[in-house]
């Protein structure tokens, strides 16, 4: 399948905050950053960012080298003319992260709520695992949140792979330490519950 069609009509229909996985602060995101420690000096990816509010705060955190990675121009659109000025140093990459060739060793943070989980073919699995190891540097965090086993089967009209955090653990493999983990209720802006867990390991 390619996806890029997909993501782009949902952003060129929808608003940002009608979709179901909109947040106002992505709080727990933001704990699981803050608790990497890195400094603001970090070089930081949101892969799947798009229109996430996530940038927003990272900026404000004081960290100076974000990516913001997203399969739909009309995502990053958004995000970019919501900051204005304020997003002028942000890296802002138009990809598909199983294709995408990114840079090696370049990044102390890798974040990822709510793309993975998309990713239903094991060779897709396979190319994103591959580029994490190669873009994330050694001793670096990678930060994944996908649907929980009690979250949906699908999600924007697609299907999607639920997880605990070990099973997802288990798909990355030795190179990855299982630092933390922990479970999110997600409200949506329709009202329902989306239940979500959180990964954090170090690369190795």
């Amino acid at each position: 399948m390619n996806a890029k069609p997909h993501w782009q009509q949902i952003y060129e229909t929808k608003m940002p905050n009608q979709v179901s996985w909109y947040q106002e602060h992505a709080q727990a995101s933001l704990q699981f950053i803050q608790k990497t420690a890195v400094p603001g000096t970090a070089h930081l990816i949101d892969v799947g960012g798009g229109a996430s509010t996530l940038v927003d705060d990272l900026i404000t955190a004081g960290f100076q080298h974000i990516t913001v990675l997203d399969i739909s121009a009309s995502a990053l659109t958004f995000a970019r003319e919501r900051l204005g000025t304020r997003g002028a140093s942000v890296n802002w990459m138009e990809a598909d992260i199983t294709q995408v060739d990114l840079p090696r060793q370049a990044y102390d943070v890798w974040h990822d709520r709510a793309v993975f989980h998309f990713l239903t073919q094991a060779d897709d699995r396979k190319q994103y695992i591959r580029t994490v190891q190669q873009a994330v540097r050694t001793g670096g965090h990678v930060i994944i949140a996908t649907f929980a086993p009690d979250g949906p089967d699908r999600c924007s009209g697609l299907e999607v792979v639920r997880y605990s955090p070990e099973s997802l653990h288990s798909e990355f493999g030795k190179n990855f330490e299982l630092v933390d983990s922990s479970r999110e209720t997600h409200h949506t802006p329709f009202g329902t519950e989306q239940k979500f867990i959180y990964c954090y390991c170090r690369k190795y």
